[in-house]
């Protein structure tokens, strides 16, 4: 593992050797002439869903004023935030190149089970809570002693369990089929009622651009250390200003109404925790490197059936987290609980936001930016008065036009030999 973290940190081929001289230009300069060399050889990172997003809240927007006011996104902040943790868990999937397709089915068997021992068992809130969230990583375990062990494909295990977990989540909830949770419990409070007041959310917002120029910076006196381009103190300071009134703005905005609420905050900081995960630890590099060859992976050192018991593991506890946030957010789990379009928003969201199908390329931010731009598509059509079959085509569309996107771009990478 050692070696992949190391040669994932130097320079490969005759692409990244022009990548550093590149970033040896001063500052903002060279970092914006690297990113304009990597649109050009087909790596383009966030760029094609944030363009997108701007198309989509345009024309939504030129349709019906209402769509961005503050009050309509607050409220498409809250709706993000359960799928948006499923998605989360689907990134890391196909980052090491396999799928789940039973995120759905777990997020309701979790709902339903943290409803029963809540409401009906009577347990205290975060008893039930953690016990949906243990059973959703016990759940990924058994996956990956399938996979692992037997050598069953992820597609026919996690399809297995769509259907298998489907059942237990009716059996789970019994003749009633539907448990309400009580109003002023916390749960429902944290999902519906709760916002950070104004003063504490400027303090996050400053925290985080300082947090993000102190690691940009680390990372810059790491790589001078090893004798590699960094960064500039400059461009530093600038993109975590940037970052600082870009929320700043946005947070003024939103405390027009209501604000933040602390269930988009969590959402936040599973994707920060994924986000360091993947880029700063060997871990990450792990994932990466296995859903970019896994036979190099294993030639490498890297203990490649514990890195797929973990991402199996990681997916189904995201997707009980996410059940479980849904059924507070609804005040009920039900029947319908994680079914609908539930499991099919979850993988488009990651694909949407840009993690390949292919694996090995993506960030845990493709599951924040995937899941707006799906919300903003149900929220739009839902203020024009438009039935449920234009959401499902537009989506489809979407997702579509991102798989072709991410298509072209991996043959231009492949042709600049950037791979």
């Amino acid at each position: 593992m050692t070696d992949v973290h190391t040669a994932a940190a130097a320079p490969s081929g005759p692409s990244d050797l022009h990548d550093e001289r590149l970033r040896h230009q001063v500052g903002v300069a060279g970092a914006v002439a690297a990113f304009i060399d990597r649109v050009r050889s087909g790596d383009l990172g966030v760029l094609p869903v944030v363009a997108g997003l701007v198309v989509i809240w345009t024309v939504l927007q030129s349709l019906n004023p209402i769509f961005l006011s503050s009050a309509n996104l607050v409220n498409l902040t809250l709706e993000c935030v359960p799928v948006g943790v499923i998605a989360l868990g689907v990134a890391f999937m196909l980052l090491v190149g396999q799928i789940d397709l039973s995120v759905g089915s777990i997020s309701g068997l979790s709902a339903a089970v943290m409803a029963v021992l809540f409401v009906d068992r009577g347990l205290p809130a975060w008893v039930a809570v953690g016990a949906a969230v243990v059973m959703g990583a016990a759940l990924g375990w058994v996956y990956g002693q399938l996979f692992n062990r037997l050598g069953v494909p992820s597609f026919v295990i996690t399809l297995g369990g769509l259907l298998g977990f489907l059942g237990l989540q009716l059996w789970v909830l019994g003749a009633k089929g539907s448990i309400n949770l009580p109003f002023d419990s916390g749960l429902v409070t944290f999902a519906q009622l709760a916002f950070l007041p104004a003063w504490l959310s400027y303090t996050l917002v400053g925290l985080g651009a300082v947090g993000w120029f102190a690691s940009g910076y680390l990372h810059a006196r790491n790589r001078r250390r090893a004798q590699l381009s960094a960064a500039s103190v400059q461009y530093l300071a600038v993109r975590s200003l940037a970052l600082a009134v870009g929320l700043g703005v946005v947070v003024s905005y939103l405390q027009q109404t209501r604000g933040v609420g602390w269930m988009f905050v969590l959402f936040l900081a599973l994707v920060l925790a994924a986000h360091y995960a993947l880029r700063r630890t060997k871990y990450g590099k792990a994932v990466y490197a296995i859903g970019g060859n896994v036979e190099a992976a294993r030639r490498a050192g890297i203990n490649v059936k514990a890195v797929y018991t973990s991402v199996f593991m990681l997916c189904t506890t995201l997707a009980a987290v996410g059940g479980v946030l849904a059924a507070a957010r609804l005040a009920a789990a039900n029947q319908s609980s994680g079914g609908g379009d539930v499991n099919l928003n979850a993988i488009a969201a990651a694909v949407i936001g840009g993690t390949s199908l292919f694996g090995g390329r993506g960030s845990a931010f493709a599951a924040l930016l995937g899941i707006v731009v799906i919300q903003s598509i149900s929220s739009g059509l839902t203020l024009l008065n438009l039935d449920s079959s234009f959401r499902f085509m537009v989506t489809g569309a979407v997702l579509l036009l991102a798989v072709a996107l991410d298509s072209v771009a991996r043959r231009s990478r492949a042709s600049h030999g950037r791979g």
